[in-house]
């Protein structure tokens, strides 16, 4: 491995770090990718750490959707909660003496102090600074109580949080891999609670103790952490401990630039799922969201981005979350699967009584495939295939200036019961143009009547190979029920 991939001596490793606080999220997943990918080009290793110190929020069932989501695109972890490594335990709730001792480090230190507050006051000290249009951040009134007198309180039971002591007159700057130099002004920094009246850690001390004792070389999260970084960075200096190294990924956006939320697209793993959004193609999708290829088609997988990437390649600019383009590009995935492949991940989505009918379904797959852009767009186009009864409305069984489809739909059924057996495409259109000629119809025009009987729609797959698919009796019996729905 190249040094410059190393901090120091460290071997590469990096994170996903979710919290369980709600289903999956789709920027979790975004991140996921380019620190696996990372890892893998490196020769290194990717873990997955379940930070999940909010009490309040945090569950197991949570935990467990985001791990299947992330299985799902098939970004498995080297180390994790659930099948283990040498740095261990993985979930954050299991570390909480290693965090409540590096934070009385850290008051022994000076570095922190014990803030008595309660949020009436807190609140209080907010609505001032914002009636004054003054910065956010806590006043330091704590921070005045001699440190003999604080751990007194603390002692006696009064509620309190630590919180750490950021030097005001002081400037930090780090190099972001990918936007180079970026420099804090310390006075804008907030002193931010390291530990909370319950004991818990808050994500600013329990992230960095745990890339600490984990070993992670590399920090790629995505963007609205840098403003975290001089948090971070004091937190290292103030125990001594070497920094990873940083990198802030654009964050995805909505079509008007705001950060990408659920009104206007799905964010959740288990919605694109649910959808019919194949991973492969999500992964794709999520690739070029924020990694530029240098030459080469837009459709390609994990292993094509491994063998090319660099954090370098990464835009700064906000990616934004196309609906239209993720289902060009998974149609495309679908169009490349087998039909017997095609016909095997349809099955969580095929309608009521085709389930069993998986011959059926290879059939008919052929005859859909270019049509779908989602797996759950099957039964749109696909349903009435498997239908006992059709549900649809007569006028569509009528074309512009026609009244007489009735004898015109008699007429079709009996050119193709004429057919008999022989119940081919070939021979099904010939039979129609036929029946046709004779009630003085455009073919055009019978088509779509007979179109709109046996399928119940006016857009369909191919329509003689669809009749075909569906067999003779079926097509003739939707054929003279549709002649009794119209006028006579």
């Amino acid at each position: 491995m190249k040094r410059r991939d190393r901090v120091r001596d460290k071997p590469l490793r990096v994170r996903i770090a979710p919290s369980p606080t709600g289903p999956p999220h789709i920027g979790t997943a975004y991140i996921a990718l380019f620190n696996y990918v990372f890892a893998k080009a490196g020769g290194g290793k990717f873990f997955l750490r379940i930070e999940d110190t909010d009490r309040a929020r945090s569950t197991r069932e949570s935990e467990e959707a985001i791990l299947r989501g992330l299985r799902w695109l098939g970004l498995e972890w080297d180390e994790g909660p659930d099948v283990g490594g040498p740095f261990g335990p993985y979930r954050q709730s299991e570390r909480g003496e290693l965090y409540r001792e590096h934070a009385s480090m850290l008051l022994a230190a000076g570095k922190a102090y014990r803030c008595f507050c309660a949020p009436e006051r807190l609140e209080q000290m907010r609505q001032v600074q914002r009636l004054h249009k003054l910065p956010p951040g806590y006043d330091r009134r704590c921070m005045s109580i001699p440190p003999e007198e604080a751990e007194g309180r603390a002692r006696d039971g009064e509620p309190c949080v630590v919180r750490m002591a950021v030097p005001r007159q002081r400037r930090l700057a780090f190099t972001d891999m990918i936007r180079g130099e970026v420099e804090f002004d310390c006075s804008t920094v907030d002193d931010q609670v390291l530990l909370k009246s319950d004991g818990f850690p808050t994500y600013h001390l329990a992230s960095v103790v745990d890339d600490h004792f984990m070993e992670t070389s590399h920090v790629i999260r995505a963007e609205e952490w840098i403003s975290s970084v001089p948090k971070h960075a004091l937190l290292y200096e103030y125990f001594g401990w070497e920094p990873p190294r940083w990198a802030h990924m654009p964050i995805l956006r909505n079509p008007d630039r705001s950060k990408i939320k659920k009104r206007e697209a799905p964010i959740s793993l288990e919605e694109f799922r649910g959808e019919g959004f194949l991973p492969e193609a999500v992964v794709n999708f999520l690739a070029l969201m924020g990694w530029s290829r240098k030459e080469g088609p837009e459709v390609f997988g994990i292993e094509e981005m491994t063998g090319g990437f660099a954090l370098s390649q990464i835009s700064t600019s906000a990616p934004v979350f196309n609906m239209e383009k993720l289902e060009w590009l998974n149609g495309v995935y679908i169009r490349n699967l087998s039909d017997e492949e095609l016909a095997r991940r349809l099955e969580p989505f095929l309608p009521d009584g085709a389930r069993s009918r998986q011959g059926e379904i290879r059939g008919v797959v052929p005859l859909i495939k270019e049509r779908l852009k989602k797996l759950s767009d099957f039964p749109e186009w696909a349903g009435f295939f498997f239908a006992e009864e059709l549900a649809y409305d007569p006028a569509i069984l009528v074309p512009k200036k026609r009244s007489d489809a009735a004898p015109a739909l008699r007429a079709a059924r009996e050119a193709l019961g004429g057919l008999g057996e022989e119940w081919r495409a070939a021979e099904i259109e010939a039979a129609l143009r036929s029946a046709a000629g004779r009630v003085g119809w455009q073919d055009a025009e019978l088509f779509m009547s007979v179109r709109a009987a046996v399928t119940g729609k006016t857009a369909t797959p191919p329509l003689f190979e669809s009749m075909a698919r569906l067999g003779r009796a079926k097509c003739l019996a939707r054929i003279e029920r549709a002649a009794e729905m119209v006028p006579q």
